[in-house]
């Protein structure tokens, strides 16, 4: 076995339940059952997912505009989920803009904070790396609150102000121009403005993660070089694979990681291929490629869905998302990616990881490790 040493089935148990709330025995050559849903892996992925630090940089705890989603709490059924699903850590961040946005960032981590604690036997919050270690030794989720634009930095002095809220990261832009730079989708990118340098160092100062995710092409690579610290893009995908505008060149990514950043890939179909079918294979052709690029210590997860993904969603709500955006996201039938839509996905990373010949080590980077140590190196 690749990595590391092959461990018995009582091994084999213990680190399914430090993921898992099931396990069941072995059913053949080696494999199990996990979870409610009694999907099958391999007692190697089980075992690198039970002792990883699975860090997903953008996750919600459930796709839903309704305020009793976070007003109420988890039922047994959902807590079962995250219970089983591996996760160590997951990056909560919606996308906020326009005039109100400073009172909608305070109202989204007042109400949401609020849910993990109301939901302490499932979620923890996580304010320095020390939290994301309890998380996993605690086997609970630790929540990292982010917000996916920068608009509620009125002035320079709010991103100290929110980082005692409990903001961890957040990006310069959402998909439109703001203050700071330019969105994805915008026709013309102007780059960082001299605001943006300041709010740019602001973030570095008290030790915030900048996101340039939804950010365009050259407020990206502008937002890079400008600060002199290590940055994020926590959920995107390669251009060089898909030409889709919310996607990222190769000289991005390869800028990033020559500062240090790291790289999380999303699971939006639309992002991930063009064409049919789009499965878990199409997912990590954009993790290798980020690997190759640069190296596998820059590539990690970032899926941009909760735990069952889009296509579950209500239709009304589906068709509301939906309408949201610009023609250009070019959304299709479906918005997941087939066999990473569902809560135990991280172990079917895992088995299509093991499937291309990738080390126990090298894996556990993507799953979390690579974020650990980012994370690790940003906040204070």
């Amino acid at each position: 076995m690749t990595g590391s040493a092959m461990i018995g089935r009582r091994g084999i148990l213990k680190a399914a339940g430090a993921a898992t709330a099931l396990a069941v025995p072995m059913i053949n050559r080696g494999y199990y059952r996990l979870g409610a849903a009694q999907r099958t892996y391999s007692a190697r992925a089980i075992e690198i997912v039970g002792r990883s630090m699975v860090i997903d940089m953008l996750a919600v705890p459930k796709i839903d505009f309704r305020p009793q989603v976070y007003a109420n709490p988890l039922s047994e059924e959902q807590k079962a989920e995250f219970r089983a699903s591996g996760l160590t850590g997951m990056h909560n961040a919606v996308g906020i803009g326009g005039p109100n946005s400073r009172a909608d960032a305070v109202e989204f981590l007042a109400a949401w904070q609020g849910f993990a604690g109301r939901n302490s036997d499932v979620f923890s919050l996580v304010g320095v790396i020390g939290d994301l270690t309890r998380a996993k030794r605690e086997r609970k989720v630790g929540m990292i609150m982010g917000l996916q634009n920068a608009d509620q930095f009125d002035r320079v002095s709010d991103v100290k102000f929110f980082y005692e809220l409990g903001l961890r990261c957040a990006q310069l832009t959402y998909n439109s121009q703001n203050r700071i730079g330019t969105g994805s989708t915008e026709r013309v990118d102007s780059g960082i403005s001299d605001y943006g340098v300041a709010i740019i160092k602001a973030m570095n100062d008290v030790g915030m993660l900048i996101d340039v995710s939804h950010s365009g092409d050259r407020t990206t690579l502008d937002a890079i070089e400008v600060s002199p610290r290590p940055i994020a893009i926590t959920h995107s995908n390669c251009r060089a694979l898909n030409t889709h505008p919310r996607n990222k060149t190769d000289e991005m990514i390869t800028k990033l990681a020559a500062k240090g950043g790291v790289m999380g890939i999303t699971g939006v179909r639309n992002f991930v291929s063009k064409t049919e079918p789009t499965g878990i294979a199409a997912y990590v052709d954009h993790i290798e490629h980020v690997a190759k690029l640069t190296a596998i210590e820059h590539v990690a997860i970032g899926t941009d869905s909760d735990l069952n993904g889009y296509d579950d969603m209500p239709a009304d709500q589906n068709q509301m998302l939906r309408r949201a955006y610009k023609e250009s996201y070019a959304f299709r039938e479906k918005i997941d990616v087939d066999g990473f839509d569902h809560p135990l996905r991280f172990f079917d990373l895992a088995e299509e990881l093991i499937r291309r010949r990738h080390t126990d080590a090298d894996i556990a980077l993507v799953l979390g490790g690579n974020w650990a140590r980012l994370l690790g190196e940003t906040w204070k």
